[in-house]
């Protein structure tokens, strides 16, 4: 059935997370697209196939069966399916779709988290920062979107994290600023009027951002009706973008992500700022499954870590050359400096309350090995195999992926690796 309003279920999760987790905008919400003037694909871009890369945020690897999501489970099945996508660590929302587009571990592109310090700046990133969000320099690698512009092929974004920015100097060449109010009828359209634009104009990537079921899971878990409501939402949207793009009888190819899963929490048991933590000599940066502590003195730091170790409960403290390496986390990674000189990492299902915040029952971030933090990954199309069935994999794979499809050369080093998910190509 044809939905293009919220169901009545879901006004007030977007109420309360506009409030908590969408980017701060003025009254007048833009709407209006941003077009750079000047660009044509090149001649040789021109025959090449066309790729629309959707995440719906926090849609959790096993939410297409659980709500049984029909058109999703359709076209996975004429295309390729994983058992699951490890998001990069932490899993949290702009790290990840960062990770995906970059083909780096958060560590390597610089997003280290959504909410950090860059002592060099003097700044933190926060995903609420407007002005933030949307500078560039911020950001490290490549998007997927600045290689193809780089190489004379035009892209369009309908949301992506670091598609506001200009990277390298570039954004894509069609683009819109965050705005959730857009209707999803409105947004199918403007895909629709992207690919019916003349050749040179066309863009041959597209991204397409969906946050509903994140949203959902965050007020009212993963196992409620709201996140039913959420995937069958964007399910419904998937399949009428999938039948306007099929009528155009173009080239087109989809691939189908998360971000990062969703999990219940204990919200009984919230852990508070360690006491032994001094704000005098460290700069916290805030989050529900991760504490960075930024020393003023790094001669503060190793004190204060042992002090923190010794009492800690419900969370693990760490250096930063302790953690985990298969998070690619260490400050041998960390190519920007932006994690913080002592890591406190709850141990799920504790989170944080140290923002003294109403808690959310449903939460990510925490370990990105944890089952219910596994992405979902599909494929579907002409670049794809049909009835293709794969095990999980990690999130930076999905760059050289695309970048295959398309017929762009990486010309940087990246984490990912096109081996991993060569075979799915119906032409490897």
């Amino acid at each position: 059935m044809h939905r293009s309003l919220l169901p009545v279920s879901l006004l007030p999760v977007y109420v309360l997370l506009a409030t908590l987790f969408l980017p701060i905008r003025s009254p007048a919400q833009d709407t209006a697209q941003i077009i750079a003037s000047g660009r044509i694909n090149s001649p040789e871009q021109r025959k090449k196939p066309y790729v629309i890369l959707i995440s719906a945020d926090g849609f959790r690897y096993d939410l297409a069966d659980k709500y049984h999501a029909e058109n999703l489970l359709d076209l996975r099945e004429k295309g390729v399916t994983s058992v699951a996508m490890m998001p990069s660590y932490p899993s949290v929302t702009f790290p990840n779709h960062y990770a995906l587009v970059t083909g780096l571990y958060p560590s390597h592109h610089g997003i280290v988290d959504n909410t950090f310090y860059d002592a060099k700046k003097k700044k933190t990133y926060q995903i609420r920062d407007k002005d933030v969000v949307q500078d560039g320099s911020w950001y490290g690698g490549t998007p997927i979107w600045v290689l193809a512009e780089q190489q004379h092929m035009l892209t369009a974004s309908l949301f992506w994290v670091g598609s506001e920015a200009a990277i390298r100097g570039i954004r894509p060449t069609y683009y819109y600023t965050f705005n959730d109010k857009i209707p999803f009828d409105r947004r199918i359209r403007i895909v629709r009027d992207w690919l019916t634009l003349p050749e040179d104009k066309r863009p041959h990537l597209i991204t397409f951002y969906l946050s509903q079921v994140d949203h959902a899971e965050h007020i009212s878990g993963p196992d409620s009706k709201e996140a039913a409501d959420a995937v069958h939402l964007v399910d419904d949207c998937i399949g009428q973008l999938n039948r306007v793009v099929d009528s155009l009888r173009l080239p087109v190819s989809f691939v189908f992500v998360s971000d990062h899963g969703m999990t219940l929490t204990d919200t009984a048991h919230l852990l508070p700022l360690p006491a032994e933590v001094d704000t005098t000599r460290f700069i916290v940066r805030d989050g529900e499954t991760q504490l960075h502590l930024y020393a003023l003195n790094k001669g503060d730091v190793l004190p204060a870590y042992r002090n923190l170790k010794a009492k800690a409960q419900d969370y693990d403290v760490y250096l930063p050359d302790e953690t985990p390496v298969r998070w690619h986390y260490a400050a041998s990674d960390d190519r920007f400096d932006r994690i913080g000189d002592i890591l406190l990492v709850a141990r799920f299902p504790k989170m944080f309350n140290t923002m003294h915040r109403k808690p959310l029952p449903g939460m990510h971030g925490f370990d990105n090995a944890l089952a219910d933090m596994q992405a979902s990954f599909y494929a579907w199309g002409p670049a794809f195999r049909q009835h293709g069935k794969i095990g999980t994999f990690q999130n930076v794979a999905v760059y050289p992926l695309i970048a295959k499809v398309l017929g762009l050369t990486i010309t940087d080093k990246i984490d990912g690796n096109l081996d991993t998910l060569r075979g799915i190509l119906a032409n490897p």
